[in-house]
């Protein structure tokens, strides 16, 4: 059997640390009132860093670490919901970055959902055999989203990139394993930003506003939205696997907030020290959160042959997925 492999991993992080201590300059809120309610003490911002930027430098790292020419790589998937232009994509400005030449190039956008999305499309090129060497990145700049007099959501979110190099190999054990993706539309003015409005010079609509682009949430719904749909979501790949919850070495969640971590890991019946966190020094970096874990599970020596990690992120849109991969 064919499956996808995870050969490499890497991640972009802007240099740029703003602590609960520097949001209280500048918002009605303290260290203690984010960190008791959120679990983050800190997170990255760009200077003027782009989203393809920092992609590229994720991108750089899977090439060195793989060893991989970049004219081998045949795709490279680029997940965002903050991209540098609506057109080109995120993908196609790595791509020339990198040198990867013969590579086809689309973004993929779920929100913070998004990585879990791009790895699932990716899989699919693999182990069809369309395509053998795919680069799967995930690439956030919430910053230029966030509304900084809202203390409710500007705490939150940080800017960072992550990704993966996805190969095929002939393996019946290792690999990405199996998968649950979905999406509940009636859920879509849950959580967001706003975009370009329809404007030009025949409808007399005014020019686009600052706050038009901010994020907007309702926290209550998404908390219930998340602890129950992960808990599901979860669940149903475990079963699909055969796989018993006591056989999971790792979950690596979406960092949205240690409150709904923790309130998942009590509901699917895993204890809390196999959730692997950073969410206390990157805050929420959208879909980014998830492949900037992994790779730092990676550097740090967390990742065993044999070892089952369950990735799991929900999002905007509403989306989630999760993914079961069996490190080898």
């Amino acid at each position: 059997m064919i499956r996808s492999k995870i050969v490499a991993t890497g991640s972009g992080i802007p240099e740029k640390v703003v602590t609960n201590f520097d949001l209280e300059k500048i918002v009605d809120t303290s260290d203690e009132w984010i960190s008791q309610r959120t679990g983050i003490k800190e997170r990255r911002v760009v200077i003027d860093e782009t989203a393809a930027d920092l992609a590229t430098t994720a991108a750089n790292e899977i090439i060195e670490k793989s060893g991989i020419d970049p004219l081998d790589i045949d795709m490279i998937i680029v997940s965002t919901c903050s991209p540098d232009y609506l057109t080109p994509n995120v993908a196609c400005v790595v791509q020339n970055n990198i040198g990867a030449k013969n590579a086809a190039c689309v973004d993929v956008s779920a929100a913070c959902a998004g990585f879990t999305f791009a790895l699932s499309v990716a899989d699919k090129y693999v182990i069809s055999g369309a395509k053998k060497c795919v680069l799967v990145l995930a690439s956030e700049i919430i910053s230029k989203f966030t509304n900084w007099e809202d203390r409710s959501t500007c705490v939150l979110f940080g800017d960072a990139a992550g990704g993966v190099l996805l190969v095929p190999e002939e393996n019946d054990e290792g690999g990405l394993i199996c998968e649950e993706i979905g999406s509940k539309g009636e859920g879509w003015e849950v959580l967001g930003n706003g975009g370009l409005p329809i404007s030009n010079a025949f409808n007399g609509h005014e020019k686009i506003k600052p706050e038009d682009t901010y994020v907007f949430m309702d926290g209550r719904e998404v908390f219930k939205f998340a602890t129950g749909k992960l808990r599901e979501s979860i669940d149903n790949v475990l079963e699909m696997a055969k796989m018993d919850k006591e056989e999971v070495t790792w979950v690596v969640p979406h960092q949205a907030n240690i409150r709904i971590i923790e309130v998942v890991a009590k509901k699917v019946g895993i204890p809390m020290d196999k959730f692997y966190l950073n969410i206390e020094r990157f805050g929420n970096t959208s879909s980014a959160s998830i492949p900037v874990a992994l790779n730092e599970m990676a550097e740090k020596g967390l990742l065993k042959k044999g070892d089952n990690i369950v990735l799991s992120g929900f999002g905007g849109g509403l989306c989630w997925g999760t993914i079961l991969v069996k490190w080898c």
